[in-house]
């Protein structure tokens, strides 16, 4: 296998989850008895460009389906992110009336809707159709579709480019990255500006956060690998920001290298540094990521059978993609550790976790459970989740998170 961006051969390996079904395939009772399909999930680093990068992946096309299972807008905490990026950006570039902001995988309208609220032009381009049906439901354009230089061409012909091109947690869902940068480069305004969250690969290596290893991601991005391959496609960086979101993020801006009107922020030159001292540049550092992830898995099993033992009952919140990952690398089936999985998202309850069966449902059935720990997988929003079922201690109950370690609270 070859690098997806510079073509190098891979030969190091960060990581064996081993084979796991697609995170967000929620199953429903009647498929229960149906056969499964699971893929590999061993991740490599290119000790050319280090991209860090899946080995075999599931089309997009069947990830990204008609009825895919995450809405963005069930989380406060996310809704919060994307109504103060709107602020910042209508501030920092003002934008009016007159400014076309378009967002790639915008999903159910969770931030264009901010951006219609100020009245500024606004484009959706979402592959899922029941997600981007309710964008539309909230008046957003959206384009039911893969971002692509294809599409790119397609908008730029009909004189559909972009002031702002924005993409929050697609950059690394994306199987052609070349492709897809190219596209951006197209649909960019001479003078327009790109913003691009995605979570820190630096964040990754050292709190192992492995659980954010699934099918839907194809990479695992340091800003040192995003500024190779902008800059290949005629971008460049000229800002960038340190987020605590999915426990550690990056917000990149670029523009074209011909817009000379935007200074470059010493911010980029700030973060290239710190990824290198950090080690990112040096193959060494990316070892022994495979045994910090199995002193996880050991630990978070020993919890769970203690307290099986013990006649504790264990529930976990959040049907979350990451939290998939994660009771598939522990190889957990069924009820038998964890009795089921609380999530506030209706398009998940009533069905079953991928691999392990364990069945998702409404937050009501924890007051009713009074379990005795709730473990929860979204671990990056931990705090709205602990701030809204604080009740649980009322019976005694405490909250579980297994990374970058096991923590009681």
């Amino acid at each position: 296998m070859n690098c997806r961006f510079c073509s190098q051969k891979l030969n190091h390996v960060l990581i064996d989850l081993v084979n796991s079904p697609p995170s967000n395939s929620y199953l429903k009772r009647e498929q229960l008895n149906e056969p499964e399909v699971y893929f590999p999930l061993k991740i490599y680093v290119c000790e050319s460009c280090f991209l860090v990068q899946v080995d075999e992946y599931k089309k997009s096309s069947d990830i990204f389906n008609s009825e895919y299972a995450y809405f963005s807008s069930y989380s406060s905490t996310w809704l919060e992110h994307a109504k103060k990026y709107t602020e910042m950006m209508i501030e920092r570039f003002q934008l009016t009336g007159t400014s076309k902001v378009t967002e790639i995988a915008s999903n159910d309208g969770y931030l264009l809707q901010y951006f219609k609220e100020k009245h500024i032009v606004v484009l959706g381009i979402e592959p899922t159709e029941n997600t981007a049906k309710i964008s539309r439901d909230k008046g957003i354009t959206t384009i039911i579709d893969f971002f692509s230089s294809r599409l790119a061409e397609s908008l730029a012909i009909q004189n559909n480019k972009s002031d702002v091109l924005l993409g929050n947690n697609v950059l690394a869902h994306v199987p052609d990255i070349n492709d897809f940068v190219e596209g951006l480069k197209i649909a960019l305004k001479e003078k327009g500006v790109i913003t691009m969250e995605f979570p820190h690969l630096l964040k990754l290596l050292e709190e192992c956060q492995f659980d954010t290893i699934y099918h839907e991601h194809f990479s695992y991005l340091s800003f040192y690998t995003v500024g190779k391959i902008f800059e290949k496609h005629g971008l460049e960086m000229f800002d960038v920001e340190e987020l605590a979101t999915h426990g550690g993020s990056l917000r990149i801006f670029a523009k074209h290298i011909s817009n000379k009107n935007i200074a470059i922020s010493p911010n980029v030159a700030l973060l290239l540094e710190k990824e290198k001292e950090r080690g990112l540049r040096d193959i060494n550092f990316y070892k022994n990521f495979q045994e910090k992830a199995e002193k996880i898995k050991h630990d978070l099993l020993t919890f769970l059978i203690t307290n099986k033992l013990n006649n504790k009952k264990v529930i976990a919140y959040g049907a979350a993609a990451k939290g998939n990952t994660l009771l598939n690398y522990c190889g957990l089936k069924g009820t038998d550790l964890i009795h089921f999985v609380v999530d506030a998202s209706p398009h998940k309850q009533n069905k079953y976790l991928p691999g392990s069966h364990i069945p998702v449902v409404n937050k009501e059935e924890i007051a009713r459970n009074k379990p005795d720990y709730v473990l929860i997988l979204p671990w990056n929003i931990k705090e709205e989740i602990m701030k809204e079922f604080d009740f649980i201690k009322e019976w005694g109950g405490k909250f579980v998170t297994s990374i970058p370690f096991l923590q009681i609270y």
